[in-house]
């Protein structure tokens, strides 16, 4: 860590992509954000990653936004708050990037590609494909990295498709200091000329964030390990811009019972589908918590002040957690049953559909049957015998 981030005021940011709705990773990464600046006193900040014009939507940016709000995670900074540091959408700082975009090429750290490689490493971090996989695909040198600016400029002129790739140091090791991990060290030999842009007004992902991170005052960036890949070639555009390098720190993934990372196929992955199946945000927080982090003690429930309180980095583990929706509904109905009677009376009544009932015999009826919920939605399967009578065989 350089001495100048060693004096900056601790700022944290989540930086989701809008381009589908708030997954349950993505979720238990800004609440560690947000407990780490709350319990560090820094400023915890949302900046919404939108430079994917075909796949990003405003109506998963809302999604973002109310679903941070239903959590409890209050931003200090983004948007709709606003702050010193903004705009909060990348699609709105363009004039930045291409600034930074212009140095790189004036100094002869970037170059233009026309070997016709571009879009081939392109796309954004969710692919099909596996990490190994596309890491073995992005492994460029190319041929154009030394082309003169004369002869660049020429191919442009002459309307020949293009990309900006960063000119990569070859043989050099790259090394960072990863807080839960310790050091990690990345031969640049396995990078290659990775791409900065598709064009001079369209950055790519490791280059935008580099500069958000640093106009942005970042000191501390908490992300998954799926990043770990991309932190070698961001910390080499730092050093070529003449950045500092913020402090990293790589969670472990979320896993399904089967240890692989957690899917559609495991259990829902929106954090809106749990919020429709009647799990409470005492309860997520609760939970996601315990997903790669522990307080060192059997404790297993913690409201979201108490665990502001207790927090350290220095918990969180180095390998993956297991999602167990057992825990979760256990610790649903921990809270259901903390919850007071017309509270749940009301939050019930939406999922009563077609029963009519009147509000004092739905409260008498949880009175007796709330030890069974484990989440709301099951609030008509338990309580079938109250409105129908019974079909057996005699």
């Amino acid at each position: 860590m350089s001495q100048e981030n060693k004096k900056m005021p601790l700022r944290v940011r989540i930086a989701p992509s809008p381009t589908g709705f708030f997954h349950i990773g993505t979720a238990r990464t800004a609440l560690f954000n947000f407990l780490f600046a709350r319990s560090q006193r820094g400023k915890f900040i949302l900046r919404i990653e939108d430079t994917d014009k075909k796949r990003s939507d405003k109506r998963f940016e809302k999604d973002i936004i109310e679903g941070l709000d239903w959590l409890g995670l209050k931003r200090d900074e983004g948007p709709v708050v606003g702050g010193a540091y903004g705009p909060y959408r990348q699609s709105e700082r363009g004039a930045l990037y291409q600034k930074y975009l212009k140095q790189l090429l004036r100094e002869g750290k970037a170059f233009y590609c026309f070997c016709g490689e571009h879009g081939k490493d392109t796309e954004e971090e969710n692919t099909e494909e596996t990490q190994k996989e596309r890491h073995a695909r992005q492994i460029h040198w190319c041929q154009d990295r030394d082309l003169s600016s004369t002869e660049a400029e020429a191919r442009l002129q002459r309307g020949e498709p293009y990309i900006i790739r960063f000119k990569t140091p070859q043989h050099k090791i790259v090394k960072f200091y990863d807080l839960i991990r310790g050091e990690v060290k990345v031969n640049t030999d396995i990078l290659g000329d990775f791409s900065l842009a598709k064009s001079r007004k369209e950055p790519l992902y490791n280059f935008a964030v580099v500069v958000d991170d640093y106009e942005m005052r970042i000191s501390h960036v908490i992300r998954g390990e799926d990043h770990i890949s991309n932190t070698p070639k961001q910390i080499l555009l730092q050093e070529a811009l003449g950045f500092y390098h913020p402090q990293y720190v790589h969670l472990p993934l979320i896993l399904g019972p089967d240890k692989s990372k957690l899917s559609k196929r495991h259990n829902a992955v929106s954090l809106r589908e749990y919020r429709r199946l009647g799990y409470l945000p005492e309860a997520l927080v609760n939970f996601m918590a315990l997903l790669g982090w522990n307080p060192g003690t059997d404790e297993e429930i913690f409201s979201l002040a108490q665990l502001v309180k207790i927090f350290s980095l220095k918990r969180v583990q180095s390998a993956g957690a297991v999602f167990n929706v057992n825990k979760l509904d256990w610790l649903n109905g921990y809270y259901l049953r903390k919850m007071p009677i017309e509270e749940l009376t009301r939050a019930v009544s939406p999922y009563l559909k077609k029963i009519h009932i009147s509000r004092e015999k739905l409260r008498e009826i949880l009175i007796v049957s709330r030890d069974r919920l484990r989440k709301i939605s099951d609030f008509p399967k338990i309580t079938k015998f109250f409105f129908e009578e019974p079909s057996f065989d005699p």
